[in-house]
């Protein structure tokens, strides 16, 4: 166990990008916003907006996109389609985890956004349990500047009757960032964008998804359901037929492999952090075998959208040993390796997947060799938790089977 760099007495929280999953969102609403001016939201102000609070955010959308309005005009038309959709707003993998761990070990949690309060209480009332669950909820309304100001912080310090050296922060913004190191507070980041860790250096650590949160670090009550390096996810599903892929697999690793279609799942896909996973596969005409998968970007091979890849465990002394994690990142494809000697091709066959465990963050590597003997880790570690009552009733889910 890692020694805690400080003692920790309480957490800050943000809300939007942190605890919530409101890009999407944000992202369908400028769209038809911006569709009513004859412009195309394209995405490449995110970075500018992210963190930032709601009059901010009009304005440099206003003026990157040349709009015949001012921000505050802007900002009036388009608040009630987000109040619209609040009650549509997903929490992020590992929120609500962190949300009851903390308040059932009496943990004082604050929540601290720039969104206006009213606009908090609307977010939250869709979660049960969350609002009794804080006992501080500051808005940037309630300050006189919001992050990258340290005030918020500080004040929710004040309310929380905290020393700002005894708080720990957990954002996804860099103005949040900024305001929580100004505070003199320890600050945890998870990223809302992709591929941009290196722009986070201020924060004390920088995680993949909330997953991978490590409270022990801060001298907080550890979380306590991994159960043999592998946290149990809700189970979720994803299937398609097997098509012809681009041959990176067995190309770059000699690993052949078969290429399951995803398209039609890029929004499911978009709900989970990048990292290595595990489950069942079945295919429709041969069975149901033990699989690894990885979710993300694929730093390795520098890839530019974010996909799905798998590989099949057939439980038996085969020679190989699953290499394609991390080869095909694209939204359209997801590539296996079936661990059997099959005698024949079988494009067009059904393969589905049953996801039900959690292991590792995507990761960076610095050579092929070190990517491979990770993938082989991974690979010991799902093949033994999937003979865990907890994980292998799933093999006889009905979804595994259908066609």
């Amino acid at each position: 166990m890692s020694v805690a760099k400080k003692l920790i007495r309480c957490v800050i929280l943000d809300l939007d990008g942190t605890l919530l999953n409101t890009d999407g969102i944000v992202g369908n609403v400028l769209k038809v916003m911006l569709g009513k001016y004859g412009k195309e939201w394209d995405g490449r102000e995110a970075q500018k907006i992210i963190g930032t609070t709601p009059f901010e955010a009009a304005a440099a959308v206003v003026q990157d996109y040349q709009l015949p309005c001012s921000a505050i005009e802007f900002l009036s038309e388009i608040s009630p389609l987000f109040s619209d959709q609040w009650c549509n707003i997903k929490a992020l993998p590992g929120a609500n985890r962190l949300v009851k761990h903390l308040k059932s070990h009496g943990v004082p949690m604050a929540l601290a956004s720039n969104s206006p309060r009213e606009s908090i209480e609307a977010k939250i009332s869709y979660h049960d349990g969350w609002k009794n669950s804080f006992s501080v909820i500051i808005g940037g309304d309630e300050v006189r500047t919001g992050k990258p100001s340290p005030e918020i912080f500080l004040e929710a310090a004040r309310r929380l009757n905290m020393e700002p050296s005894s708080c720990l922060v957990i954002e996804d913004s860099l103005p949040g960032v900024t305001a929580g190191k100004t505070a003199e507070m320890e600050v945890v980041v998870v990223p809302s964008l992709p591929k941009q860790s290196h722009l986070y250096t201020a924060a004390d650590e920088v995680i993949n998804s909330l997953l991978d949160l490590r409270l022990e670090k801060w001298g907080l009550p550890p979380f306590e359901d991994w159960v043999e390096g592998t946290l149990p996810v809700d189970p979720w599903y994803i299937g398609g037929p097997v098509v012809k892929g681009f041959g990176r697999g067995s190309k770059v690793l000699g690993i052949p492999t078969a290429n399951l279609s995803t398209e039609g799942y890029s929004d499911l896909l978009s709900e989970y952090p990048a990292g290595v996973y595990f489950g069942w596969a079945g295919l429709s005409a041969r069975g149901v075998f033990k699989m690894v998968m990885s979710i993300g970007w694929n730093p390795y091979f520098n890839n530019k959208e974010k996909a799905i890849v798998s590989a099949l465990l057939y439980t038996s002394s085969y020679n190989y040993l699953p290499m394609n994690f991390h080869i095909i990142y694209a939204f359209l494809f997801q590539e296996p390796w079936l661990l059997h000697d099959f005698n024949e091709d079988f494009y067009g066959e059904e393969l589905r997947l049953v996801i039900v465990g959690y292991i590792r963050p995507e990761v960076n590597f610095s050579s092929l060799e070190s990517l491979v003997a990770k993938i082989h880790e991974d690979r010991r570690v799902a093949e033994r938790a999937l003979d865990l009552p907890l994980y292998s009733s799933f093999k006889n889910d009905s979804y595994l089977r259908s066609s």
